[in-house]
């Protein structure tokens, strides 16, 4: 298995009943590392290696930010906000810094040069 899939098959093993707040955090998490070895693999160390790195955890982080954006009964954030505090407490990169792949530029061959 890949990196990428043991980091999703680490996020499923903590995923409780689906469509509960922990389950969604989960969903995100998997969304945010496919394609991301880099940050699968930090995050498949703090699910398997750190007991106080969990989904539970995470969502409580989201649920704290959540009850400081509350108007009236409700309080909630956006999934970029979500995203950010995911990124922060399980310390995965930024956007958009470990999705860039970073090609070689190709050198430009002089015929000249072989005469």
């Amino acid at each position: 298995m890949s990196v990428i899939q043991d980091a999703i098959a680490a996020i499923e093993g903590q995923q409780p009943k689906e469509r509960s707040a922990v389950w969604m955090v989960g969903e995100q998490l998997k969304d945010m590392v496919r394609g991301n070895e880099a940050a699968a693999a930090l995050l498949l160390t703090d699910l398997t290696q750190n007991k106080e790195m969990t989904l539970a955890a995470a969502e409580k982080k989201i649920a704290e930010r959540a009850k400081k954006n509350k108007v009236g009964n409700c309080g909630c954030v956006t999934p970029a906000e979500a995203e950010d505090i995911l990124r922060e407490f399980f310390g995965l990169p930024e956007r958009g810094t470990a999705a860039a792949p970073q090609t070689e530029r190709r050198k430009v061959v002089d015929l000249a040069d072989f005469l």
